[in-house]
């Protein structure tokens, strides 16, 4: 009972459903999230780690970034998400969220060229 207990409490912060609806959609990494969502990079941090510990996704490097994928393995939360997708029409912030997505990579550009001028400054 706890594990379902917990993925209800998971689901009931708006920062966490928007990020694991981002994640239905397509991987991503933290700056793509922070710039779709516009959020802090450690207020996206704290939530995937969250999501992450719960077993809802996983993170896998590539070059300088972390990219996140949502990992739907148990059923219930499968057809949990795939409903409220179907339903995005009636949910504006997370209709918002994937229109926004849809041109995630100039986020992750924007990471690299702040990434090379930080590399630049030192």
């Amino acid at each position: 009972m706890d594990k379902l207990t917990d993925f209800f409490k998971l689901l009931s912060d708006e920062t966490r459903l928007r990020i694991l609806i981002l994640l239905y959609h397509k991987e991503l990494c933290v700056c793509e999230m922070c710039g779709i969502m516009e959020e802090s990079q450690p207020k996206i941090s704290k939530h995937l780690a969250k999501l992450r510990d719960m077993g809802l996704v996983r993170d896998e490097r590539k070059e300088q970034f972390i990219f996140y994928y949502l990992k739907a393995e148990d059923e219930m939360f499968k057809e949990i998400i795939h409903k409220i997708v179907e339903n995005i029409e009636s949910y504006p912030v997370l209709k918002n969220d994937f229109e926004r997505s849809k041109d995630a990579e100039k986020y992750l550009e924007s990471c690299k060229t702040k990434a090379l001028e930080v590399i630049k400054n030192k």
